[in-house]
């Protein structure tokens, strides 16, 4: 494996976008278990996209521009519905009392489906990805593999690092109303951002 794609994966990952500000969220308002699940739940995202690229669907979207157009568009209503419910919920970021949090099934399919309506993900898998898999081979499908695990294992901890960082802070920040409320706005201004990036990207 070289270091080449180790190193280009990890600024992928790294680099902020849905997932970590979906993570960031669910460790401020539940906790460092919300934000595992949530980590988790986007790294199972990516899994979609794998499969995508070896059935060849990810071929499709790329030369296709109707189909990616309409994946993409889904991807940047979904994120603006995201910023719109961060507004409008305002219990979502609170500690009063330790609100129920909210179920790992419930937190796990939005952000499958966050990470499933970005076509950028896609793109990743079928313009960088093959760039490290030796074309015309019969292991050229376990080698696939063996990177795509490595890209969810990296995505699973970083987004599991930011969790935890947010997670550890919440008490203190979420006390405070303002503060709250401003929070708040930021996660739904992201979502705006991020939909107007994916909408022109």
């Amino acid at each position: 494996m070289s270091i080449a794609f180790l190193l280009t994966t990890l600024v992928v990952v790294v680099t902020p976008g849905t997932g970590v500000v979906y993570t960031l969220a669910a460790g401020l308002a539940h906790g460092r278990r919300a934000s595992v699940v949530a980590a988790l739940g986007c790294t199972l995202g990516v899994l979609p996209h794998l499969v995508a690229t070896i059935t060849g669907l990810a071929a499709l979207l790329h030369t296709s521009a109707v189909v990616y157009q309409g994946v993409k568009y889904l991807g940047v209503v979904y994120l603006l519905y995201m910023a719109w419910a961060t507004l409008r919920d305002r219990d979502a970021l609170s500690v009063e009392g330790e609100a129920e949090p909210r179920p790992a099934s419930r937190v796990i399919a939005s952000a499958v489906l966050i990470n499933l309506l970005n076509p950028k993900v896609t793109l990743f898998f079928v313009a960088f990805l093959p760039q490290f898999v030796p074309a015309d081979e019969s292991g050229s499908l376990g080698v696939m593999l063996r990177l795509s695990a490595v890209f969810m294992a990296l995505t699973f901890v970083v987004f599991v690092a930011y969790g935890m960082c947010a997670a550890a802070v919440r008490h203190r920040v979420l006390a405070r109303p303002r503060v709250m409320t401003g929070i708040r706005r930021v996660f739904a201004a992201c979502f705006v951002g991020l939909s107007a990036w994916l909408a022109v990207g």
